[in-house]
């Protein structure tokens, strides 16, 4: 487990902090991650990649020369946000344009492509490459669908030795791409990882077995089946690999990649049986790697990447490269004075607005009014924490509950920081953005995106009727749905979400008062979210292991009923008073 941490919570930021020490010749902090210390020659492609932290050397110790220009850090098994991304890239870019590229995860894709969209919007050509290597997440035929494990190494040197010998962006997104469309890993867990501050493992490895296709989040297997010896689990690794050779190809990359906890001496082990296993198969291998470069925390496993050659990848692949992490051949970091430690970060959601929007007497007071419902949302969220986390421990990484508290706390607080004097618009806006960016992840992306949307469409009226409230509702579900991809029947947060929705309409349009009509909604998100218990889920991280939450209800739905029962209480009895 994790012993060594001041506050939990500051656990990324504390890390970071003495990383960028350690390494300040080759790093230099900024709010959201770090960037080269060097900075890159003048219109070269500034190659982005990061994450949620937990997984070091990645991202952080991937930043210098043949690989990235910066590293975009999120909380421990959390997408960063938006705002992070964005700040990274405007420290990183030097004219020639920014690639992101990073593992599919759904949090990631929703905060840096909100990124990547509002670069663009700035001039800034910005593209991104998602990295899709592992093959127990999805079969070859949903090849797209499939997550990022170690494989992330192979691209993100391919595209920075690209980027640094000058490429354009074009032709290092389509190396990029080429890299990652030939890559694929394989990975087995003994044991589960811990969180800092947590008392127990996210999953736990039956006695005397190993848990196959694990996720790097500390998400368990797809199946257990009994310890191998060192040659049974290199073929158990390279087997599915091998069925994805392309044809003709008879020359790899291989990278063996240790999870956290197992030692140096056990890879050289297994990395003897794994070449053994491929020469057996007339596959020569070409400058492999062995060792951690995509952990989990201190979970107990390995994993197997092959990065199938052709002249133009090999060539990037044998490139130098230097980072605090990896490095190939001759190369040595560039230096330069160490740089001032940034200021902390303002307030998210409050820095850029500037003066208070004026606002009219009823939105005021329907500002008061939200503030007391984020209260009350937070207070039942936290209660709940740790069940919704278990719940989220079952198919996937067990933070949804961390994550929730997290970004309700910032909810709050940015909207108490605001004062008495703005409407319920920009309060909400701000307290969404808060919510986003401190959380991150999918869940921090699509409330933070709704609570925002809710008070846009809410807007400052003269006076907010029942059907404003439904009708902003709306809105903002449409903006998490739009955002998350999701249906209902997908086993998530739509699950009752759209219930909700739709029974606020309707009781509202038949003339009901608002307290009232929010009851039987929340009655109605309450058995959407205990239907997903029967579902399978058809997206996101829970997806490969479907049938293991089989009989739980999806987090997100969950999570989603409490706040949404919180607010429907608060409300009724206000207007019992009133």
């Amino acid at each position: 487990m994790t012993r060594i941490f001041a506050d939990p919570d500051a656990f990324v930021s504390d890390a970071l902090r003495g990383f960028a020490a350690v390494h300040r010749d080759e790093v230099a902090l900024v709010d959201g991650g770090v960037v080269r210390a060097e900075p890159l020659e003048a219109g070269r492609v500034a190659v982005l990649i990061g994450g949620g932290s937990g997984h070091y050397p990645a991202f952080a110790g991937f930043v210098g020369r043949g690989l990235a220009a910066g590293a975009v850090c999120g909380n421990v098994f959390t997408s960063p946000s938006t705002a992070q991304a964005l700040r990274v890239a405007h420290a990183a870019d030097v004219g020639g344009g920014v690639l992101f590229t990073y593992g599919r995860y759904a949090g990631d894709v929703i905060h840096f492509g909100e990124a990547e969209r509002r670069l663009r919007a700035e001039g800034v050509d910005a593209r991104t490459v998602l990295i899709t290597d592992d093959v127990a997440s999805s079969p070859p035929d949903a090849r797209d669908e499939r997550r990022g494990i170690a494989g992330i190494l192979c691209v993100f040197h391919v595209a920075g030795a690209a980027a640094d010998r000058g490429d354009s962006i074009d032709e290092v997104e389509r190396l990029a791409a080429h890299a990652n469309s030939r890559t694929r890993s394989h990975g087995v867990a003994f044991a589960g990882c811990t969180l800092p501050g947590a008392t127990h493992p996210l999953f736990e490895v039956p006695e005397g077995q190993m848990s196959i296709g694990l996720g790097i989040h500390g998400e368990p297997g797809v199946r257990d089946v009994p310890l191998q010896s060192a040659p049974e689990l290199a073929a158990t690794l390279a087997e599915p690999l091998l069925a994805e050779r392309p044809e003709g190809c008879r020359r790899a990359a291989v990278v063996l990649n240790g999870l956290g906890s197992v030692k140096y001496e056990e890879l050289f082990v297994l990395f003897g049986s794994v070449a053994d296993h491929l020469e057996s198969r007339g596959i020569e291998i070409v400058e492999p790697e062995c060792g951690e470069f995509v952990t989990s925390l201190d979970m107990a496993g390995v994993s197997l990447t092959m990065l199938w050659l052709d002249d133009e990848l090999e060539e990037l692949w044998r490139a130098p490269a230097a980072s605090p992490a990896f490095r190939k051949g001759a190369m040595t970091a560039g230096v330069r004075p160490a740089q001032p430690t940034p200021p902390p970060p303002t307030t998210a959601g409050t820095a850029s607005r500037g003066e208070v929007i004026p606002a009219t007497p009823a939105s005021r007071r329907a500002a008061s009014t939200a503030r007391r419902l984020l209260e009350g949302a937070r207070d039942a969220i936290a209660v709940e924490a740790d069940h919704l986390g278990e719940l989220d421990a079952v198919a996937g990484d067990g933070d949804h509950g961390i994550g929730m508290t997290r970004g309700l706390n910032a909810a709050v607080d940015a909207a108490a920081a605001l004062g008495d004097a703005v409407g319920v618009r920009e309060l909400l806006e701000t307290a969404g953005d808060a919510w986003s960016e401190t959380a991150g992840g999918t869940s921090g992306a699509l409330w933070g995106s709704g609570l925002a949307e809710l008070g846009r469409a809410l807007g400052d009226r003269e006076e907010f009727r029942p059907v404003d409230a439904a009708t902003a509702v709306a809105a903002a579900c449409t903006r998490i749905a739009e955002l998350g991809g999701a249906e209902p029947g997908d086993k998530t947060m739509l699950d009752a979400m759209v219930p909700y929705q739709q029974t606020l309409r309707a009781q509202v349009d038949s003339g009901a008062d608002l307290g009232s009509a929010l009851l039987v909604a929340a009655a109605a998100a309450a058995e959407g979210a205990a239907a997903t218990a029967a579902m399978l889920p058809r997206r996101g991280r829970a997806k490969p292991l479907a049938e293991r939450s089989l009989g739980h209800p999806d987090p997100g739905a969950t999570s989603f009923h409490i706040i949404v029962d919180t607010v429907a209480g608060l409300a009724s009895a206000r207007e019992e008073q009133e």
